[in-house]
């Protein structure tokens, strides 16, 4: 594996312990732009004022606090809030075994791999029991004085780990107004199911390209050049055929809805 490993930890499966490493499944290939001076382009930096006597403040005479809603803040030292960090570990605890679909989607946050670190047959006989029986463990772990949740599963023989939400970060999808009115008719059924077999397609990662990070990028190498850019007028996109096709079927969908 060409990537770099950003933590190390221990699989706790019973009585059983698999050494892991953990590598990020992201990358992060966004344009970061920097704040310059526009006169002399020459980086800006961010300062902190008080805003009352606009007077630069320190980063040692900062405190951290929670506003109450009332202009009062509670303020905590930075002892205060170490007394509250989990305790260390490597450990990568199993609480249970469920069905993937136990786990809603909106619970997904980030994701990881876990490669083996010295124990291969250990590593590989895990794996094999998770997509054996085509489950998911929910795991619990203590990284960088923070404790995460997630959902590891098996993809192409490896350990994948992905972070899960907390459960009072999630809005209940019971939260969403229903939809109202009468059933659908058996016609209107079929045209909708028209409408989504016409852009049934399998699945291409080459769909969730950032083309406006590559447009950026040759506008900087080209910049970078001195070249002289022109700036053309923005033209409405024509649509494709699956989006006239599809649009043709809504517009019949609305019109049987209608009558």
């Amino acid at each position: 594996m060409g990537a770099r490993a950003m933590w190390k930890g221990v699989l706790v499966v019973g009585d059983d312990r698999v050494p892991v490493k953990m590598y990020a499944a992201l990358e992060d290939r966004a344009v970061h732009f920097r704040l310059l001076h526009a006169e002399d382009g020459a980086p800006v930096s961010q300062q902190l004022v008080d805003p009352h006597s606009e007077e630069p403040v320190e980063r040692e005479d900062v405190a951290r606090g929670v506003a109450l809603g009332d202009d009062r803040f509670v303020l905590l030292d930075e002892g205060e809030l170490a007394a509250l960090d989990p305790e260390p570990s490597r450990e990568v605890e199993i609480l249970r075994v469920v069905p993937p679909e136990a786990v809603d989607d909106a619970w997904y946050d980030r994701p990881y791999w876990l490669g083996p670190d010295g124990d291969d047959e250990g590593y590989a006989a895990l794996a094999a029991a998770l997509e054996g029986v085509a489950k998911l463990a929910v795991v619990r772990w203590t990284m960088r004085r923070k404790r995460y949740q997630g959902a590891l599963t098996v993809r192409d023989g490896r350990l994948a780990l992905v972070r899960l939400r907390n459960a009072e970060e999630i809005v209940p999808i019971e939260a969403l107004e229903a939809p109202k009115g009468r059933e659908p008719s058996d016609k209107e059924r079929g045209l909708a199911r028209q409408l989504v077999e016409a852009l049934a397609e399998p699945f291409d990662p080459d769909m969730l390209h950032d083309d406006y990070r590559e447009r950026v990028r040759a506008l900087l190498e080209r910049k970078a050049r001195g070249e002289t850019i022109e700036v053309p007028e923005r033209r409405e996109r024509e649509a494709t055929e699956d989006e006239r096709l599809a649009e043709a079927l809504g517009a019949s969908l609305k019109r049987a809805a209608g009558g």
